[in-house]
């Protein structure tokens, strides 16, 4: 045999075979006995020298702490002693069974590590969201933003706006159609008193709040819509009520919210 000896080999079947009769390996004592040693120490040497070879494993201080290894098991059953084809299949199960807990365990560890990262992940989200009021009709002459024109409340992303947001006005309408503004669409809006020409406004003009894309020359603004089958709305400001309740940030489709 190479790199073990045949009274090596005998400990390790008897090892095994008291693991297997007992649920328990042999003390030093037992071991001595069985081989007709003078003393556990004589036993105790066999057992560091297996040790050495990385045949067994010892804990310092418990007398049953004994265990064959897998290379221990492989050792055996290169032998010649008897049972050594039971030591081989012991060795695969055992073999298997590492190799499978090894792979549980690494699965578990990533599973784990993914459900901490999606936790993270939507912990940062709602972390940052937002909660905009959704205004829907406005009384005349009342601020947009007073308690009974607030239908509810939604959370949303910043992230799906183009600046920041404070509210949400229902579209009525369909006067801004052909830029995919949509009577009932939820308009993002940003509180502001004034806006460049070009950008998409909440305008209150008289009595009436509306959603147009404002042009201002002069004293006049122009509040032009998206949809050829509506006429631009012009305001003289040296005689009309006009002013600006905010600038459009961008858009949600209201079967998207919940």
């Amino acid at each position: 045999m190479r790199g073990i000896t045949s009274r090596q080999a005998e400990i390790l079947s008897f090892i095994l075979q008291q693991q297997q009769q007992q649920g328990v390996p042999p003390t030093r004592a037992e071991i001595a006995a069985h081989f007709g040693f003078r003393s556990a120490n004589a036993a105790e040497m066999h057992l560091q020298a297996l040790a050495r070879k990385a045949l067994l494993e010892l804990t310092p201080g418990a007398s049953r702490a004994i265990k064959v290894t897998p290379a221990g098991l492989k050792a055996l059953g290169d032998s010649d002693v008897p049972h050594a084809a039971q030591w081989q299949s012991s060795l695969r199960e055992e073999i298997s069974q590492q190799v499978e807990t090894k792979y549980a365990a690494a699965y578990q560890a990533k599973l784990v590590a993914e459900l901490q990262e999606q936790a993270q992940a939507l912990a940062d989200k709602f972390g940052a969201m937002l909660n905009l009021p959704l205004v829907g009709r406005v009384a005349a002459g009342s601020p947009i933003l007073a308690q009974e024109h607030v239908e509810r409340t939604y959370q949303v992303d910043p992230a799906m706006f183009n600046g920041k947001a404070d509210y949400l006005l229902k579209v009525r309408g369909m006067s801004m159609r052909d830029i995919g503004i949509l009577d009932g669409d939820l308009l993002a809006v940003q509180r502001a008193a004034d806006a460049r020409n070009g950008q998409i406004v909440v305008a209150r003009v008289g009595e009436e709040v509306t959603v147009k894309r404002l042009h201002q020359q002069g004293h006049v603004v122009e509040l032009i819509a998206e949809n050829p089958d509506y006429e631009p709305i012009m305001v003289d400001l040296r005689e009309g009520n006009f002013a600006i309740e905010g600038i459009a940030v961008g858009l949600i489709r209201p079967d998207g919210l919940q």
